[in-house]
């Protein structure tokens, strides 16, 4: 710690991070140990937290993550959003295909941003909002083999007619990015992605991690 920062704040940030940390939550005497403070600490740093909703005790005593932390995390999308759009819409007017950033909510996968081309007679209509199950279209999909995979194996993933009939799909996950779990993707409407889309894809997600770094 230097003399420009606060113990108490650092304490307080280091416990969430715990508790994000963990599934089951901490108990006080776990947190006490993990932070190597006394147990009178703790208790302090949770009533505040508390204060707030940031932090919630079950009837066990166990500390978990509160409902507060939910609406803070609202007001990332769109900071998110906009340093990704610079690399969606060179995406999208390269590709002439709908670009779009989508993040991890729960079980779904959600369009945080979309861009689409501005030359092309037509294509697929995608709005930010649109949400679906993680395990179906390219972008949850890449986001799910990003989880399985090593960061280094990871490439693009590719799927047709899942979401949308008639409308293939490329995404690449992003790597590297603290506290973000998401894929850049485009959609088309073609019975096959071709063959260059799958790189493009996967450079565009490397140029929006390297904006969120």
């Amino acid at each position: 710690m230097t003399a420009e920062t606060s113990q108490t704040l650092d304490r307080g940030l280091r416990v969430l991070k715990l508790l994000a940390d963990t599934d089951h939550g901490l108990t006080v005497t776990e947190l006490s140990n993990k932070l190597g403070v006394n147990r009178t600490v703790v208790y302090r740093l949770l009533a505040t937290l508390e204060q707030h909703a940031l932090v919630r005790r079950d009837l066990g005593g166990r500390a978990r993550v509160g409902l507060g932390v939910l609406r803070l995390g609202r007001q990332v999308h769109p900071l998110v959003r906009e340093a990704a759009l610079p690399a969606l819409r060179s995406l999208a007017e390269d590709i002439g295909a709908t670009a779009h950033l989508t993040l991890v909510d729960g079980a779904d996968a959600l369009a945080v941003a979309v861009v689409e081309p501005t030359w092309t007679d037509y294509h697929v209509a995608y709005r930010a909002g649109f949400r679906h199950p993680l395990d179906r279209g390219a972008a949850g999909k890449a986001i799910l083999a990003a989880r399985a995979k090593p960061a280094g194996e990871c490439g693009y993933t590719l799927t047709h007619g899942e979401l949308e009939a008639g409308a293939s799909g490329a995404a690449a996950p992003l790597l590297g990015v603290t506290g973000v779990e998401g894929s850049v993707g485009v959609v088309m409407l073609a019975d096959a992605v071709p063959e260059r889309v799958g790189p493009r894809v996967v450079d565009a997600a490397r140029e929006v991690a390297e904006a969120l770094r």
